[in-house]
């Protein structure tokens, strides 16, 4: 089932997520969801607080990212905890669902090391590079209550202030799903 994706202005974007347990209802078919939410909406991520979730879960599928398709990932996150960012930081435009047809320069580190647990609630410790880094990093971020735009200069917020003010507003023309925020 594709889910509606939250829009920037959400207050559920900017909480610190919860972590779960293998008793979580449905875990599987929200996992499902989620990446069929993705896939409809052209993402490589997506985390759960932007389909309205404050639970430490994110799915990724990083092949999209790359020329030779077979170096990317598709995975689920579960209670992802950063152990380490490393190597050169290197800049790369990012996006989000979240904040449509803003498109900005991001500094990363290249390398991450990531304790994780999967879909069967197995715990690993892994390190990943490249575009599957940075795309793990930016779903972290949204578990942690962070945006791609927190990540910019003060100035170039100023900047985008009035593009996201439309967008809380509902102002913004996607071709997926999206819930903006109930008008005060």
């Amino acid at each position: 089932m594709i889910l509606p994706i939250r829009a920037y202005g959400d207050a559920v974007l900017r909480k610190q997520c919860e972590e779960i347990d293998e008793h979580y209802p449905e875990l599987g078919a929200l996992i499902e969801n989620m990446y069929e939410t993705m896939d409809a909406s052209h993402g490589v991520g997506l985390a759960a607080p932007q389909i309205g979730l404050d639970i430490r879960l994110f799915v990724i599928d990083s092949s999209h990212m790359y020329d030779d398709k077979s170096q990317g990932k598709r995975m689920a996150f579960i209670n992802a905890q950063m152990i380490d960012e490393f190597d050169q930081i290197w800049p790369y435009e990012e996006g989000c669902l979240s904040i449509p047809h803003i498109r900005e320069d991001v500094k990363r580190n290249k390398t991450i090391r990531l304790k994780y647990q999967d879909a069967d609630f197995k715990w690993h410790e892994e390190e990943f590079d490249g575009m599957t880094a940075r795309v793990i990093q930016h779903e972290y971020d949204h578990i942690e209550g962070v945006l791609f735009i927190d990540h910019l200069t003060p100035l170039k917020r100023r900047l985008l202030k009035s593009k996201l003010t439309d967008i809380s507003k509902g102002k913004v023309a996607v071709d997926y799903r999206m819930k903006f925020p109930r008008k005060k």
